[in-house]
């Protein structure tokens, strides 16, 4: 991954694992602990999203043992999670991907890297051919991300899809690895 360079040196090396009941304690960390941070870019979650975390959470595990859903985080050596990169909405060899890192980590390759590394697992794993993603205009970090990792834009998306604000879908075709 080209991000463990540098958090190799930083005394972490990050492996994406896929979504477990055991990481309950740590992405809740994440998430309150990235909360401002996150508001800056996408829309809140707001409060009854921690108030019935246990609930969500093993709403989404069911949605990924249905297979609707595949859920990661990159969790840093001392289980930390450092970042969340979801496919969601499986079907028709296709899905949407979601992702945020934590703002420690911000702006040093390690969403470029991790999205490649999840466009790679999308096609070997879960035979999927085409991601989408979506991003508001002004976030401009999550466009670069998408460029860098080989999503072409590929039109507008709806607001209500993007908090509200204008945004765009890129997509990117997947070629599994033989």
């Amino acid at each position: 991954m080209a991000s463990a360079y540098h958090l190799r040196r930083v005394g972490q090396v990050p492996e994406l694992k896929r979504l477990h009941a055991g990481h309950a304690p740590a992405v809740l960390a994440f998430e309150l602990a990235n909360r401002a941070y996150f508001a800056a870019s996408i829309t809140d979650r707001g409060d009854d999203y921690f108030e019935q975390f246990t609930d969500r959470y093993d709403a989404l595990l069911a949605e990924q043992e249905a297979g609707i859903c595949a859920f990661h985080v990159l969790v840093a050596e001392d289980g930390s999670v450092l970042g969340r990169f979801n496919l969601v909405d499986i079907e028709d060899h296709g899905a949407e991907l979601g992702y945020r890192v934590a703002e420690h980590v911000a702006g040093r390759g390690v969403a470029t890297a991790t999205v490649q590394e999840l466009c790679r697992l999308a096609a070997d794993r879960h035979g999927l051919r085409t991601l989408r993603a979506a991003t508001a205009h002004q976030n401009v970090a999550s466009q670069k991300v998408l460029t860098k990792a080989g999503f072409v834009p590929v039109g507008p998306a709806d607001p209500a899809h993007v908090g509200g604000n204008p945004g765009t879908w890129y997509q990117r075709h997947l070629v599994p690895e033989y």
